[in-house]
């Protein structure tokens, strides 16, 4: 296939994620921005919600004279924006939009929705009309910018609108009404119906084929957002998912396959260069044990493995249950040649961090007996109900002296301010031996992208994108000796994986300082063919498909 693609002039990017750090669509979003900035010079425009009513966003610098002319316009047509640059490499231009005063055209939008696509917003709650009106918004930015600022200099300009999930349908809807000449794109990056069929405990992948994802957006209560996602996928340009596994879902529950994959890549300019790098990574190993051992009472040394689990708090969909069982069984596994620590560290319902433990940190010395819950770094409002908490309890885990495995869970988010660890996520994942993240639902999986990326080995699971992509590329099932053991991971298969991640650990414990090596080297090895500027070519191929769409509606219009 040699056929020249058509490349847009203008491309218009919306997620609720715009300079609003909330999950991985962020980093999605925030690390591919310096590739597109690179080549379309201030023509990739990200469209994000205003929610930053009192306090001003750390993400974004306000520049009131870029398109100053056309801010007073939309202003004019009752659309609130504030214009500037997201502060992330490449600094792209920023739309903030205030969706707020739409809120009292809710019932109209809906009702246009309906009568326009067929799509059922009757069924509304949480965060629906929040995000549909942003979505709504949105659209009418690009609009009005179109109409104003583009169409007038080049009527041959090609433009692009690009929707980040369920969130963002309702604008790409919009634009493909109203201005049929911009070519849309719509990402799932999970599928709403999928995500809650996993995080409500029902088997997901053995019975894929036999759901029906609109019985199942009644029966789970989900049918607005499965309705603007299905109806989305069906009406833009060019519809894409973010792996192969979310491929599949996507024919199943929205009965619409993708017409491109876009792997999410990474951006390793903020990955510390060699003499930086071996100095953060010890001084984060200092750190992680001088927290381990003032909360244990223990002398844990340079010697002790230090392995790790994180991303959001879902509890099952990220494995979590299955890494608390694992460390359990490592407990008894005779095979294990050195101590263990590992860290769990997902933000939970964090009330403050524990002043006993403060205090033991601000003092130069050792102790011999733990503090009182010797499993938590930070106090939770709902000490009670944790699910980490309470499967640690019901195993009887708790960390005493004479256990080589010693888990402790770190509820936060890992800002560099938390009151203990006080060092960012990447400062911490620097300092891990291995990094364990056994998914049950994960559309990607930036969590082991990121510890790669650090040279740091990591297991993962076949039902994780980044795991049957590493396969993929291996050729094989990924083993330790690749940097990603690459698990098998079923509907039913929870206790097997718990056992090979626990064997996968002791095998890494016997391993010698050159084997361990070699494992850091093939794992950086791999990080770097998951580059963005290995994976934006297939952008470029979704942008083409969109835009040949766009160019055939305007010939027939003619």
């Amino acid at each position: 296939m040699n056929k020249k693609l058509l490349t847009p002039d203008y491309i218009f990017e919306s997620s609720w994620e715009v300079c609003n750090k909330v999950g991985g669509i962020y980093t999605v979003l925030s690390t591919r921005a310096k590739t597109l900035q690179e080549t379309l010079k201030d023509k990739i425009i990200f469209i994000g919600p205003d929610v930053w009513e009192s306090s001003e966003s750390p993400y974004f610098k306000e520049e009131p004279a870029l398109f100053a002319e056309w801010q007073w316009m939309a202003k004019e047509q009752g659309i609130n924006v504030r214009v500037g640059r997201w502060t992330i490499p490449g600094e792209p231009i920023a739309i903030l939009v205030d969706f707020k005063p739409f809120f009292e055209k809710k019932n109209e939008i809906y009702g246009w929705l309906w009568e326009q696509y067929k799509v059922d917003s009757l069924h509304a709650y949480g965060d629906y009309d929040e995000a549909s009106m942003f979505s709504y918004a949105a659209g009418l930015v690009v609009e009005s910018f179109y109409k104003t600022q583009i169409s007038k200099l080049k009527s041959k300009s090609k433009v692009v609108y690009h929707a980040n999930e369920w969130m963002c349908g309702l604008g790409a809807l919009y634009i493909n009404n109203k201005v049929p000449q911009i070519a849309t794109i719509f990402t799932t990056h999970a599928t709403s119906i999928g995500r809650s069929i996993a995080g409500n405990q029902k088997p997901l992948y053995d019975y894929l084929f036999a759901y029906n994802g609109d019985q199942m957006a009644e029966e789970l209560n989900m049918q607005s957002k499965h309705s603007i996602e299905k109806q989305t996928a069906w009406n833009v340009d060019c519809f894409t998912t973010v792996s192969d596994i979310t491929a599949n879902e996507c024919v199943e529950l929205l009965d619409k396959a993708v017409d491109v994959v876009l792997p999410n890549g990474f951006d390793n300019s903020f990955v510390p260069k060699a003499a930086t790098f071996n100095k953060k990574r010890k001084a984060a190993r200092q750190r992680m044990l001088q927290v381990a051992n003032a909360l244990l009472g223990e002398n844990l040394d340079d010697d002790t493995i230090i392995v790790s689990t994180s991303g959001r708090y879902e509890f099952r969909n990220k494995g979590i249950d299955v890494f608390v069982e694992a460390m359990n069984r490592l407990l008894r596994d005779r095979d294990l040649k050195k101590k263990v620590l590992a860290f769990i560290e997902v933000p939970g319902w964090v009330g403050e961090p524990r002043k006993d433990l403060q205090e033991r940190l601000g003092e130069a010395k050792t102790y011999t007996e733990p503090l009182e819950v010797p499993q938590v770094t930070h106090w939770l409002h709902n000490m009670g109900h944790d699910n980490v908490l309470n499967m640690m309890k019901y195993y009887d885990m708790h960390n005493r002296h004479e256990e080589n495995v010693k888990v402790i869970f770190l509820p936060c988010y890992l800002d560099g301010n938390d009151g203990i660890i006080n060092l960012t996520y990447y400062d911490v994942v620097l300092g891990n031996d291995l990094c364990i993240y056994p998914s049950y639902y994960e559309p990607w999986g930036y969590t082991p992208l990121e510890a790669v990326a650090f040279k740091v080995p990591c297991i993962t699971t076949d039902l994780a994108g980044f795991g049957l992509w590493a396969n993929k590329e291996f050729g094989h099932n990924g083993e330790l000796e690749d940097g990603v053991k690459v698990i098998h991971r079923t509907d039913y298969n929870y206790s097997e994986v718990a056992d090979y991640i626990k064997d996968t650990v002791a095998q890494f414990s016997a391993m010698s300082k050159t084997e361990v090596s070699a494992c850091r080297k093939a794992a950086e090895t791999l990080s770097k063919k998951a580059l963005w500027k290995e994976f934006i070519k297939y952008y470029y191929e979704a942008y083409d498909i969109a835009l040949r769409k766009a160019e055939a509606r305007k010939s027939s219009v003619k």
